[in-house]
């Protein structure tokens, strides 16, 4: 499917209520705006979102109409699409990725956002503090501090004697330069040499991979962002054209052939921010409301891949993972 019709169905289908429902509906219709970028998997993830709030009465058609605007993993429309949300007067805006946040912020400071998936918010500027978040800001931190650390040792666990590790992230995100910075200190400890490198689109990641095979980089961490969550088979695809033992930040890219994920449930992430929703609907203050962490964290291991690439997975590496893909 082009992408263009992927967001027109994603938008029509998930979102859109019936406006003679509407019309039809006694009583209080909630508002809810929906900011996002159209990444593969995300329909599945917002009927997560969307089951979540039927499970507590919310039914679009009859007391609830969602707005939904998506951003096609560019940053560059962001900002118009948070004011344009911003001026249909909604109840309350839930955002993917710091990225969609801040651009929130900056378009409103009155109407609620509820963070779906943010990292280190505290340490970026979107909140006061985790406990009492202050403004009209809450939700989820997606990631909890030092999992980039976790991303180094794992690498090196499969990888022994690894000393040049690539890092692909976005250019100009507060989000990614904490994780980059967080690598770099662990892997000053370890003697393991930092490459960083960017990328906005398809075409970059093309000349990212380029650049990491002229530096001789012996694996790879992806980091989590709209850009790589909207292209995990191509990157993936690279790393395996380049033989680059690579960690990603979700489960869809060893689905699609990485070697290894370590990260949150962001589905469930989805779910718990409905519950945010909900609350503030019902009148809490979002500044009131603390952030939630993540509490478990999965690590998936395709074992054909490793093959592929000459690896033996260290048995307890093996035991430690949530699931083994043959």
């Amino acid at each position: 499917m082009k992408r263009r019709s992927f967001i027109a169905a994603v938008s029509a289908t998930l979102f859109a209520a019936p406006l003679a429902a509407e019309a039809q509906t006694t009583g209080k219709v909630w508002r809810i705006g929906y900011l996002g970028y159209a990444y593969p998997t995300e329909a599945k993830d917002l009927e997560a979102f969307r089951q979540r709030l039927r499970d507590l009465g919310y039914v679009e058609g009859k007391n609830l109409v969602i707005e939904s605007r998506l951003a096609e993993s560019s940053f560059t429309h962001l900002a118009a699409l948070a004011t344009e949300l911003v001026r249909l007067k909604l109840d309350v805006i839930a955002a993917f990725g710091n990225t969609a946040i801040v651009a929130l912020t900056r378009a409103t400071q009155t109407i609620p956002i509820v963070m779906i998936l943010a990292i280190d918010p505290v340490g970026t500027g979107l909140v006061s503090s985790l406990a009492h978040p202050g403004g009209n800001v809450t939700g989820l931190s997606t990631f909890g501090e030092g999992l980039s650390t976790k991303w180094v040792e794992l690498l090196t666990q499969t990888v022994p004697g690894i000393a040049r590790v690539g890092v692909l992230g976005v250019p100009n995100s507060p989000a990614q330069a904490t994780f980059l910075r967080e690598i770099k200190t662990a892997g000053q400890r370890t003697g393991i040499a930092v490459l960083g490198v960017e990328a906005r689109g398809r075409d970059e990641i093309e000349r990212t991979f380029a650049a990491l095979r002229k530096a001789r980089a012996q694996g790879l961490i992806v980091l989590p962002n709209p850009v790589t969550l909207s292209h995990p088979t191509q990157i993936v695809e690279l790393a395996a054209k380049n033989r680059l033992p690579a960690i990603y930040p979700w489960r869809e890219f060893t689905d699609s052939g990485g070697l290894m994920a370590y990260s949150t449930n962001r589905t469930e992430m989805y779910r718990s921010s409905a519950t945010f929703v909900d609350k503030i609907l019902k009148g809490a203050r979002p500044g009131d409301l603390p952030i939630e962490q993540p509490t478990k964290f999965e690590l998936v291991i395709n074992l054909k891949t490793a093959k592929a690439l000459g690896l033996t997975i260290p048995p307890a590496l093996l035991l430690r993972a949530d699931q083994v893909i043959e």
